[in-house]
């Protein structure tokens, strides 16, 4: 075998998730389909030595990431989700999921950055406030169709504009949003765009005070603390909701992940 592979079947393409093991299968690369009850955690820390990749849309890949950063292997990221931002910033096609499974066997290295919040690894973004509440209602509503779930979401908490009781490194903030990116981001209303790059070295931490985020104050650092009176944060970690108790300890890890990259 060249690989153990982590498929979640539930990310966004379930219906490919046969053709997707047949392949890598044919490849030679081991395969787990999660079932209901499954860690993924626990099953890459039981993965055979090798490279090891997942199979999912960007909140699937940080967990088994941060087993291969601690058992110094290789990670793969093969995008089968709806968004798969992460895999967009690498360069991979995330129509086509089977064209990143030859990475396992011929990919090159590449070192990629890695957030931290309280020691627990994010490849995107931690997002606070007012995206993150729009996360936790989308996945409240999500089965409902997501543009309309979405304009509801936003409808709602417009009505609510108490910025955060939050604090950044020490000093009080009047704020509805804050962002704090792996890595550089253009960032647009209501959405995340590219990076660039993801070797940078740096968490990029931005903030919008308005009702409507259009003007973005940002900071550059290798670490930050927020903290919150209430004590806990409403939280969008790489897009899944979580409820983070705070302060919140943000630090990056410069190259702690080692992509391997299908040949072009």
């Amino acid at each position: 075998m060249s690989g153990f592979l982590v498929i979640n079947p539930h990310a966004g393409q379930g219906p490919r998730t046969e053709e997707l093991r047949a392949e890598a299968e044919r490849l030679g690369i081991e395969t787990h389909v999660l079932a209901k009850g499954d860690d993924p955690v626990e099953i890459a820390r039981r993965a055979p030595a090798g490279a090891i990749g997942v199979a999912g849309g960007d909140g699937s890949l940080a967990p088994v990431a941060q087993v291969a950063i601690h058992r110094d292997l290789p990670f793969v990221v093969v995008p089968f989700g709806t968004r798969n931002h992460f895999a967009r910033d690498l360069g991979l096609d995330r129509d086509d999921p089977l064209k990143a499974l030859p990475a396992f066997r011929e990919g090159r290295e590449r070192g990629v950055d890695v957030g931290r919040v309280n020691g627990r690894a994010f490849l995107n973004n931690v997002s606070l406030g007012l995206y993150a509440q729009l996360v936790h209602r989308r996945e409240r509503h999500r089965r409902r169709k997501e543009t309309l779930a979405r304009l509801r979401a936003l409808g709602i908490l417009l009505t609510r504009p108490a910025p955060l009781g939050a604090s950044i490194d020490g000093r009080p903030v009047k704020v509805r949003v804050i962002l704090v990116a792996n890595n550089q981001y253009e960032l647009d209303l209501f959405s995340v765009g590219v990076r660039e790059r993801l070797d940078e070295g740096l968490l990029h931490l931005y903030v919008a005070a308005g009702w409507v985020p259009t003007t973005w104050e940002e900071r550059t650092g290798g670490h930050f603390t927020v903290d919150a009176q209430a004590g806990r944060l409403g939280a969008a970690v790489d897009g899944e909701p979580e409820e983070l108790e705070t302060p919140l300890k943000f630090e990056t890890d410069p190259a702690a992940l080692r992509v391997l990259l299908p040949p072009p």
